[in-house]
């Protein structure tokens, strides 16, 4: 990291284990992708070179005037031990697992992340371990290849494509599911119950509407009562989760009728949460399974506070 990145890539901490080790870093930003693999690269040939490792018992002066370095927050006797691994590095360290760089193998960075403020952690894998995970990952690279029927070179210019293409198959699948709802919602106030002069109208609205479809659904229902005394609860589940919508005409809130409370009061039995005014109110629930027995109360807790 020091070659790469610069003097400032100073060491903070490590620990080793069997086949993995975690190596934390002195650094004010993200590490590029491209820079992890020229650190990974540069390592690689190193110990690929068949170094010497060796060690030597000195002073703390010799140990610097050979450019040993120190780690950090590190206390040290008068004599010192110093790894070196050819002439390419020199440390301070208490232990020597290898006598040859090679018998590392190789190293495979997993990846690196901030674990605090100026310090980086990156993580890797080493000899078998390394060569086992390489090979998972060629196979995966080869399934992802078939796949999408691109060449590994040509994998990420053709997964952005993909998702570009997804990203506007879901805008135009939205404004069809959108169409669709609002040709729906002028059928759905002969569904509605009069419940002391005031129209109720509880919907389901289909799966997989957004939160915003479910609300618009529950406005253009509203307006569909032109001045009446009226109140339209729409719920619907997105991504295993209930979003509900209440909307009250000013006829209703003139009778007493509050969005907010009546979705509150809706919402409740089922551990959900719903805030806004007494003309509208949102809110939701994660017991999906509870949506038929909220919408089924809505008539109910209107009727008690007509």
């Amino acid at each position: 990291f020091r070659e790469i990145l610069g003097e400032g890539a100073t060491q903070a901490g490590s620990e080793n284990s069997p086949g993995r080790f975690r190596f934390d870093f002195a650094s004010t930003s993200a590490i590029p992708d491209s820079v992890m693999m020229d650190v990974q690269d540069r390592v690689n040939e190193v110990l690929a070179a068949d170094l010497a490792v060796t060690a030597q018992i000195m002073t703390q002066e010799e140990a610097k005037n050979i450019g040993a370095m120190a780690l950090f927050g590190e206390k040290y006797g008068d004599q010192v031990r110093v790894v070196s691994v050819g002439d390419w590095a020199r440390e301070l360290c208490g232990g020597t697992h290898a006598s040859r760089s090679s018998q590392v193998g190789v190293i495979s960075l997993l990846g690196e992340s901030s674990i605090g403020s100026g310090v980086r952690r990156v993580e890797a894998l080493v000899s078998t371990d390394a060569y086992s995970f390489l090979a998972r990952e060629h196979v995966l690279l080869q399934q992802v290849s078939r796949l999408v029927k691109a060449r590994p070179e040509e994998l990420p210019d053709r997964i952005s494509a993909l998702l570009e293409r997804m990203k506007d198959a879901e805008k135009d699948l939205g404004k069809v599911r959108a169409e669709r709802l609002k040709a729906d919602t002028a059928s759905l106030t002969s569904n509605a119950v009069d419940v002391g002069g005031v129209m109720v109208l509880p919907v389901r609205v289909p799966d997989g509407s957004s939160a915003a479809e479910i609300r618009q659904v529950a406005m253009d229902a509203r307006g569909s009562f032109q001045g009446a005394a009226a109140i339209v609860v729409a719920m619907g589940i997105n991504d295993d989760k209930v979003s509900a919508v209440a909307a009250a005409t000013q006829a209703a809130m003139d009778r007493g009728i509050s969005a907010a409370s009546v979705l509150q009061a809706v919402l409740e039995p089922m551990a959900g949460r719903g805030g806004g005014k007494a003309d509208v109110a949102q809110g939701g629930s994660g017991q999906i399974e509870g949506i038929d027995q909220a919408l089924a109360s809505v008539v109910d807790v209107v009727t008690r506070d007509v």
